[in-house]
C-alpha cells in the first residue's frame, strides 16, 4: 500500500493523539490488535460484527455503515496504520502506533477531524478513547 494511500483525503486538518497505556508488552498488544478477527471485540467505533476478507481488504459493518478497512502489513515496528473507506467513498488513513512503555505498551492512534463540526469530532474521540479503554481491558485480564 502506497503511503498514504491514493485517494486519502491529505488537506491540513486538526488531529488529536489518543493514547492509553496498557500493562501488556508491547509484541502481545500488537499481536492481538492485529489480528482482524478481534476488532468486533474491541473496536466497537469501527467494527461492530465479525470481518468479512475480500482479497487484502476487511470489510466491516461500522457505526457509520459497511466500510471497507485496508491495513498495513505486518511489521516488526508496531504500526497499525489502516485506511477506511466510507460507504460515500471518501477515504480516511487512520495511524496508530504501538509503543514500548515502562508499564507495557501506549497505544497511540491519531484521530483527524476532515469534514466534522467540532462535537462530532469530540464524539468521535470519544468512542476511539472508548475502544482503546476496551482494548486494555481485554489484555490486562
Amino acid at each position: 500500500m502506497a503511503f498514504p494511500p491514493a485517494g486519502c483525503d491529505t488537506r491540513p486538518m486538526r488531529s488529536r493523539h489518543l493514547s492509553r497505556v496498557i500493562a501488556t508488552p508491547p509484541h502481545v498488544v500488537y499481536a492481538y490488535a492485529a489480528e482482524p478477527d478481534h476488532l468486533p471485540d474491541w473496536a466497537a467505533g469501527l467494527a461492530r460484527s465479525a470481518v468479512r476478507r475480500e482479497g487484502d481488504d476487511l470489510i466491516v459493518d461500522s457505526p457509520m455503515g459497511s466500510v471497507r478497512v485496508r491495513f498495513v502489513a505486518p511489521n516488526a515496528l508496531g504500526v497499525l496504520d489502516h485506511e477506511v473507506v466510507l460507504p460515500g467513498g471518501e477515504s480516511v488513513w487512520n495511524p496508530v502506533r504501538v509503543l514500548p512503555h515502562p508499564a507495557g505498551a501506549e497505544v497511540v492512534f491519531t484521530v483527524r477531524q476532515r469534514n466534522m463540526t467540532d462535537a462530532q469530532f469530540d464524539e468521535d474521540c470519544l468512542a476511539v478513547e472508548r475502544d482503546l479503554e476496551q482494548l486494555a481491558r481485554i489484555l490486562e485480564r
